[in-house]
């Protein structure tokens, strides 16, 4: 889901509104897409894919293997876009800072609404997750991240135990039903090289309870030993969504949820 200005940003900055809205409202006449209007915002739209634009796209060879959106009407976008949206806003951020520095990360660089397993049945929901490439003289680095885009909707000790399920993520290793057979490592392998860093990024709240609430995801860290384990091998860090958008995410603008100075996200 994006609105017609968010997906200008992302797919074409430099040409004009009318290349984005022009095949939007074709698509629209077909039934592939459709849109909810924002409240409070002079008529904007949000788009979205039908249950027939969503069952066309899904074996397109760029978007194989993530995940499906049904929605099924505008009442059920209406409910998912405040939190769609931000997560966007998110992305975009990154988007423009990438388009600056002359690094790579497109609009298919960012997968929404990543599950992955844990113990006794249970998973982990990831808000996004982001695949990056800085792009330095004369080599190239791959960075990956979980991205948790928190509005202030659910409890601070809630927020911070999010980071109770990433440490479990990090350290569960399914075991062998039947023969003892060799171990095949932590889980998180079947997907990547090496786990992801964790960033949480924030809004939706005064920059007081903000300030708090990252307080409170450096408070588990130091705490929790399985998440202090976590620290030690992959970066945590926070932002406030505001400050990402203002100084760019390779600003120093990321709170190191282990201690430290704020600092670029690529520098954690």
């Amino acid at each position: 889901m994006a609105t017609t200005s968010q997906l200008h940003d992302l797919l074409r900055p430099d040409a004009t509104r009318q290349t984005i809205s022009t095949p939007l409202n074709k698509l629209r006449r077909h039934g592939l897409v459709d849109y909810t209007v924002l409240p409070r915002s002079n008529r904007s739209r949000a788009w979205y894919l039908t249950s027939e634009g969503a069952r066309l796209t899904r074996d397109l060879p760029a978007l194989r293997g993530r995940p499906p959106y049904p929605i099924t009407s505008a009442t059920a976008a209406s409910l998912k876009t405040p939190h769609t949206l931000t997560v966007l806003r998110t992305h975009l951020a990154f988007v423009a800072d990438a388009r600056r520095r002359g690094d790579e990360h497109g609009h298919l660089d960012w997968t929404p609404e990543v599950s992955h397993p844990l113990s006794d049945g249970e998973k982990i929901i990831t808000d996004a997750v982001m695949h990056y490439t800085l792009i330095g003289a004369d080599h190239r680095t791959k960075l990956r991240a979980f991205l948790e885009v928190d509005r202030a909707t659910m409890g601070s000790e809630r927020l911070a135990s999010k980071l109770i399920e990433y440490a479990r993520l990090w350290s569960y290793e399914p075991q062998p039903i039947g023969r003892r057979r060799q171990g095949t490592g932590a889980t998180w392998l079947r997907w990547y090289p090496v786990f992801p860093r964790v960033l949480f990024v924030l809004t939706g709240a005064s920059r007081y309870a903000l300030d708090h609430r990252i307080s409170d995801l450096q408070a588990m860290v130091a705490q929790h030993p399985l998440v202090a384990a976590l620290a030690r091998e992959v970066p945590l860090g926070a932002v406030v969504l505001d400050d990402l958008e203002e100084h760019s995410p390779t600003g120093n603008v990321w709170v190191p949820l282990g201690g430290g100075q704020p600092r670029p996200w690529t520098e954690l």
